[in-house]
C-alpha cells in the first residue's frame, strides 16, 4: 500500500536521510527544509530527468542559469510588484495569521474565533539591500519565479543561438516566496526550486502548442512513476487566472494532504516579452501589457517569410521540484506486511543509490577489498551513485536499502573469493541470483538501460 498520511513520509524522510527541518538544532524555521544524503540524490535525479526530457531529447530548447537577485524594474514591469500578493487575515484572539482563502465561515482555523481583522494585501516577495548601506534606496528582490530572467535574456539567447519560434528556454533554479502559512511538509515552503520551460511560438499557434505541452507533461510524470489515476486536470476559471494568462491548466495530484497542484501549464500570451519591450506601440500586443518607459530593448522576432516583426506568445510548463519529490515519494512508499518491510519502489533512474555492494563480513579484508573493486567498477559506468555498505549485518543492510529505494544489493561472500561470483538481490521481488564477476558490469548496465 502507498502512504496514506504525511506522517509516514515525514518519518521515513528524517530516519533515512532524505529531508530534515532546516536549522533544526536551533528549533528550526517554518517553511524551510534541507535535503539530506538520500534526498539530494533523489532531487538531482529528478532534475536530471526533467532536463534530459526537455533539453537533451529535443532540438528546439536551450538552457539558462540566471541570477537569483532580480532588479525591481523587472518585477515592476512583469506585474509582480502590483499583483504578487495574498490577502492576509489576523486572528485577534490567538494572533495566528492566515491567507483569506483558508478562512471558512469567518472562523479562525486554529481557535475558531470570529474576531478577525479585515483582509489586507501581503507582498510575497523577499527584499534584500544592495551595497554597504541599507537605507532603502538600493535593493533587489529574491526572484519569486525563474521565468522573468528567461524573458529578459530572450534577446541574448536569440542573438547567440539564432533561434526562431517555435523554440524554448529551460531553467532549473531557486525561487523564494514569503508564504503567510507554509504547510504540508515540503509542499508549500518559502525557499524552493522550479523546473520551468518558456516555449516561444507564433501568435495564432499558441492554443495547439498549449495542448501539446500539456500532453507531454502528463506523460513525463507518468514516466517518473506518478499514477495517472491520481492525476486530475483543472482548467483555471477565467476570473482566477494569473494577470498574464490567457489559459492555464493545473495538473492536480492526490497528495497525502489532498488534491493540490503538481504543475501548471500556462498560455502567457505575449504579456511578458511585451511588458519588457520598449516602443510597444510598434507591435500588436496584449491589452494587459503595461507601458514600459525603462526598457532599452525590443524583445521581438522577425518572420522570415513576411519580414514582419512580432512579439512571440509563450507556453509555460512550470513544476516545483519539492512537490515533485513529495509526489514521487508518496507513490513509491509501500508497506509489505507479508514481508514485514517498508520499501520505496522508485523508478530506477530516480533511486538515490543505484546499487549497494555488501561484504558479508566487515572484518575480512579479502571480502572488503573485492567489494571495493566491484563498487569502483560499477561507479565508473556513470549511471549514478554506488555505495559500499560495510556494517556486517546483511539483513539490516537489505532493509535499509529497501527503505531508501536501492534497486539492487550485491553481496560479496566467501564463495565470491573461490569462484568469482556475487549474489544480486532485487529490491522489488527480493529474488536473488548468482552473477559472475566477469558479467556484473554488463548485468548492471543492462538493468538500468532497460
Amino acid at each position: 500500500m502507498t502512504a496514506t498520511n504525511m506522517d509516514d513520509l515525514v518519518s521515513l524522510c528524517k530516519r533515512r536521510g532524505f529531508i530534515f527541518p532546516s536549522n533544526d538544532i536551533y528549533g528550526g524555521m517554518k517553511g524551510l527544509y534541507d535535503f539530506g544524503p538520500m534526498g539530494v540524490e533523489l532531487k538531482i535525479n529528478l532534475k536530471n530527468s526533467w532536463w534530459k526530457s526537455i533539453v537533451y531529447e529535443r532540438d528546439d530548447v536551450e538552457g539558462l542559469d540566471s541570477t537569483i537577485l532580480t532588479s525591481p524594474l523587472v518585477l515592476q514591469h512583469s506585474g509582480h510588484e502590483d499583483t504578487f500578493t495574498d490577502p492576509l487575515v489576523d486572528c485577534k484572539n490567538c494572533k495566528a495569521r492566515w491567507r483569506e482563502d483558508q478562512i471558512v465561515n469567518n472562523e479562525c482555523p486554529s481557535c475558531k474565533s470570529k474576531d478577525l481583522t479585515d483582509p489586507r494585501p501581503f507582498n510575497l516577495m523577499f527584499k534584500t539591500a544592495i551595497g554597504p548601506v541599507d537605507d532603502g534606496s538600493s535593493f533587489a528582490y529574491l526572484r519569486p519565479e525563474t521565468a522573468q530572467q528567461i524573458f529578459v535574456n530572450f534577446k541574448n539567447i536569440t542573438d547567440s543561438t539564432s533561434r526562431t519560434p517555435p523554440f524554448g528556454i529551460a531553467q532549473i533554479g531557486k525561487a523564494f516566496r514569503n508564504e503567510i502559512t507554509p504547510r504540508n511538509f515540503i509542499f508549500r515552503v518559502r525557499e524552493f526550486e522550479q523546473m520551468e520551460l518558456e516555449f516561444f511560438v507564433k501568435p495564432g499557434s499558441d492554443e495547439d502548442w498549449h495542448k501539446y505541452w500539456l500532453d507531454k507533461r502528463l506523460q513525463w510524470w507518468s514516466d517518473q512513476g506518478v499514477n495517472s489515476q491520481k492525476i486530475k486536470l483543472l482548467e483555471v476559471e477565467k476570473e482566477e487566472l494569473s494577470h498574464y494568462s490567457k489559459a492555464t491548466f493545473d495538473i492536480m495530484y492526490e497528495f497525502p494532504h489532498g488534491l493540490e497542484e503538481l504543475e501548471g501549464v500556462a498560455n502567457r500570451t505575449d504579456f511578458d516579452l511585451g511588458s519588457h519591450t520598449k516602443n510597444q506601440d510598434d507591435f500588436k500586443i496584449s491589452s494587459k501589457v503595461k507601458e514600459n518607459k525603462d526598457s532599452t530593448t525590443k524583445l521581438v522576432i522577425q518572420d522570415l517569410e513576411t519580414k514582419e516583426w512580432f512579439i512571440p506568445f509563450v507556453i509555460e510548463p512550470s513544476a516545483g521540484v519539492e512537490r515533485g519529490v513529495l509526489a514521487i515519494l508518496n507513490e513509491a512508499y509501500t508497506v509489505e506486511e507479508e514481508n514485514n518491510r517498508t520499501v520505496l519502489k522508485l523508478k530506477s533512474h530516480l533511486s538515490p543509490i543505484k546499487a549497494a555492494v555488501i561484504p558479508l563480513k566487515r572484518n575480512n579484508q579479502d571480502l572488503v577489498n573485492l567489494a571495493n573493486k566491484v563498487k569502483s567498477e560499477l561507479q565508473s559506468l556513470g549511471l549514478g551513485r554506488v555505495m559500499i555498505e560495510n556494517s556486517g549485518n546483511i539483513g539490516k543492510n537489505y532493509r535499509r536499502h529497501d527503505e531508501i529505494g536501492t534497486p539492487m544489493c550485491i553481496t560479496v561472500d566467501f564463495e565470491s573469493l573461490e569462484n568469482q561470483s556475487v549474489t544480486v538481490r532485487d529490491r522489488d521481488t527480493m529474488k536473488q541470483e548468482r552473477i559472475s564477476l566477469s558479467e556484473i558490469n554488463s548485468y548492471y548496465s543492462s538493468y538500468f538501460k532497460n
